[in-house]
């Protein structure tokens, strides 16, 4: 896909790059000062391979990544290509690898050179709505200890997995006194037990308990900050005779934070405005997914693009029945073509697609 990439920008007349973490990169720039404008999304898909198919009358195109996010890297390539750059500068910066530790991201961002701009819009699969906003990612595994014993005897140890049911409660109420976050269109933040570990044998009172807990946060929240509030409020409930750790998981780059962007920002408003124009609802709404948009915060960043998380059916994005709608696509690209040519082209509002 990279190698696609990188041959349909040389046979544009764009030099692409691609650095040292993965990252493709190219530059259109005008003669005249003005801002600088990226346009990113991610090339990686999560597995497994969904073969693509198109349909017969060629109105959808199913398979893996084609609405996350294949559909919003074509849309972004028409408007990086598309729309004249007179003044300032407009960079495609398509990342490799955001499925899983969005490294290529935390290279352009946080790197030896960071990539800065005045504006990025991210494209991932929206509905065409405009997201200004969206909750941060955090993950950890709370380790809960105890004492084995033989299950014949259970009171001579500490049962771990008994333990657990306190500590389930106190994740449900770990919010319930931390009052609202400054991000009010994002909503309450979530705390979710997703896995658990434990127990060695069947007639064995369980040592250690490990449970897998998710994090959607809103902002002021940070990693660190919420590692030691978890910390704090899952001690208070435990039972006096069981351990008791959370700790976020350990990784390479920066957890992914909550973002906001003033819904009134010309980048917002533009795009708003350039959506509706070509066939688009004009919603402003957060985005429910983390994402790298974040990394570029707290510059102004919104989130764009064709295709849905989810549909009437059920889940689309990440499932087996993955597709995009190529009119969905096309109406994604003719709004990223005329923001973009209001933003670093000639400034001059474009004739309805």
């Amino acid at each position: 896909m990279r190698d696609l990439l990188v041959g349909t920008l040389a046979d544009a007349g764009v030099e692409p790059r691609v650095d040292s973490a993965g990252n493709t990169l190219a530059t259109r720039e005008g003669d005249a000062d003005g801002p600088h404008l990226v346009l990113n999304t991610h090339i990686d898909t999560v597995p497994p391979h969904v073969p693509f198919a198109e349909a017969e009358d060629g109105a959808v195109v199913r398979g893996r990544g084609s609405c996350d996010a294949k559909g919003p890297l074509a849309a972004l390539l028409a408007g990086f290509l598309g729309a004249p750059v007179d003044r300032g500068r407009r960079t495609l910066a398509v990342t490799p690898d955001e499925e899983t530790t969005a490294a290529g991201a935390a290279t352009l961002a946080c790197g030896d050179d960071p990539l800065r701009a005045d504006g990025y819009i991210v494209g991932e699969p929206t509905d065409i709505d405009v997201c200004a906003a969206g909750k941060g990612r955090f993950e950890g595994t709370l380790t809960v200890t105890g004492e084995a014993a033989h299950a014949a005897e259970p009171e001579s140890g500490t049962n771990a997995l008994r333990a657990l049911a306190p500590l389930l409660a106190a994740i449900d109420t770990f919010d319930d006194d931390r009052g609202p976050g400054t991000g009010p269109r994002l909503g309450a933040p979530t705390l979710t037990a997703t896995t658990v570990q434990g127990g060695e044998a069947i007639n064995q009172v369980p040592a250690t308990v490990r449970v897998g807990i998710d994090r959607r946060s809103v902002p002021p929240e940070a990693a660190d900050g919420f590692e030691r509030a978890l910390n704090e409020h899952l001690r208070t409930a435990a039972p006096a005779d069981a351990g008791v750790e959370f700790a976020l998981t350990e990784r390479e780059t920066p957890f992914l934070e909550a973002f906001a962007t003033d819904a009134d920002h010309d980048l917002v408003r533009t795009l708003v405005a350039a959506a509706e124009r070509a066939g688009g609802p004009g919603v402003v709404r957060p985005f429910t997914a983390a994402t790298e948009a974040s990394y570029f915060a707290p510059a102004p960043v919104v989130v764009f693009g064709p295709g849905v998380l989810a549909d009437a059916d059920g889940a689309v994005a990440h499932a087996a029945r993955e597709y995009v709608a190529v009119d969905a696509v096309r109406r994604a690209a003719a709004a990223l073509t005329g923001a973009a040519r209001q933003l670093v082209g000639r400034g001059e509002r474009p004739a309805d697609p």
